[in-house]
């Protein structure tokens, strides 16, 4: 089965772009969206033979997450049942006999770290969350996860060492993540490949000279290592800050 995940950064712009063909090439069973950016109504998605989950943050113009499946699921759900952490549209959740597919839009801590105190209160919930899930059967997690994780991850380590998604305490929940029983697909693919980035800043000409970060994820339980087919980076394809990632398992989860 094929997974794609991609922080579109405003749908309704990339739309606009290059959105369709791209979604068409890649005929995924699983499409998922991070910062749509939009509220119900504000577009019109003719995905002939998918599924639409939409999750919309109640502030308009920001967050938001979506999933277009071929596979319709036993369940769905939006957030991670707890108020605080739900109103900006962050995380869908489907559920398929063989194991929950969750995409996440993880909160950015900011300029000046001024998010960051409430990054560490989501992380902890979100990992109680999956950990949650897991225990009743295996987790894919996709999404924009706002950390590189270590320094391969990024072009410029030693100069955003207290940037907002490089920092100690950030990359340190990463590490308790993977810590809890699930794997970086990429890396665990990948483990010495350098200049692997999932986005880039407009600034600076980061994009045509690849100075960016790895900050884009396909999470997955250990239970589903065996399966791991590909872990992939798109770089090529443009219309947004991050370029699409895709997982490939060689598992069937609907059955």
């Amino acid at each position: 089965m094929k997974f794609i995940s991609w922080n579109v950064n405003g749908l309704r712009a990339v739309m606009k772009k290059n959105f369709m063909d791209i979604f068409e090439e890649f005929d995924a069973d699983f499409f998922c969206l991070q910062e749509t950016k939009l509220q119900e109504g504000q577009i019109e998605m003719p995905l002939t033979g998918y599924h639409q989950y939409w999750n919309y943050a109640e502030k308009k113009g920001y967050s938001g997450t979506a999933i277009f499946t071929k596979h319709q699921p036993q369940n769905v759900t939006y957030g991670i049942g707890i108020t605080e952490h739900d109103q900006e549209g962050r995380v869908i959740t489907l559920e398929y006999p063989q194991a929950f597919v969750v995409t996440c839009y993880t909160p950015n801590s900011q300029n000046e770290l001024k998010r960051l105190d409430y990054r560490m209160d989501w992380e902890d919930a979100f990992l109680a969350y999956l950990n949650t899930l897991n225990t009743k059967k295996p987790v894919i997690l996709c999404g924009d996860l706002n950390v590189a994780h270590q320094e391969i991850d990024l072009k410029n380590p030693k100069t955003n060492q207290k940037n907002a998604g490089f920092t100690p305490q950030e990359r340190e929940k990463f590490t308790v993540l993977l810590e809890n029983g699930y794997i970086d697909t990429y890396r665990t693919l990948h483990p010495e490949q350098t200049g692997a980035y999932s986005w880039w800043s407009y600034r600076f000409n980061a994009r045509k000279n690849n100075a960016g970060w790895r900050i884009d994820y396909f999470v997955i339980s250990q239970a589903l290592q065996p399966y791991l087919k590909e872990a992939n980076l798109y770089p090529q394809l443009l219309g947004s800050d991050h370029c699409p990632v895709e997982l490939v398992l060689d598992l069937d989860i609907t059955t």
